[in-house]
């Protein structure tokens, strides 16, 4: 499933860049330049959103079912 995420990219000291998605509190990191700052804010989105799922199943109670939405958010 493919999702689009807003990135915030915001200089820092020394010349490092901060990225952040607003829409997923916890999704945080930098880099050197932009293009490492991209690199690894997809890495910290795909590892958070794992670590939501594996949550999630955790905590569900037995028998509860499970299913798949697609909802499409408007950009602005």
């Amino acid at each position: 499933m493919k999702h689009d995420y807003h990135v915030v990219y915001t200089p820092v000291e020394d010349g490092w860049i901060m990225a952040t998605v607003p829409e997923l509190p916890g999704a945080v990191t930098q880099g050197r330049d932009l293009g490492e700052a991209r690199k690894n804010i997809k890495e910290a989105v795909e590892l958070l959103l794992e670590a939501y799922r594996e949550n999630a199943r955790n905590d569900a109670p037995g028998g509860a079912m499970w299913e798949t939405i697609s909802i499409e958010v408007p950009v602005g």
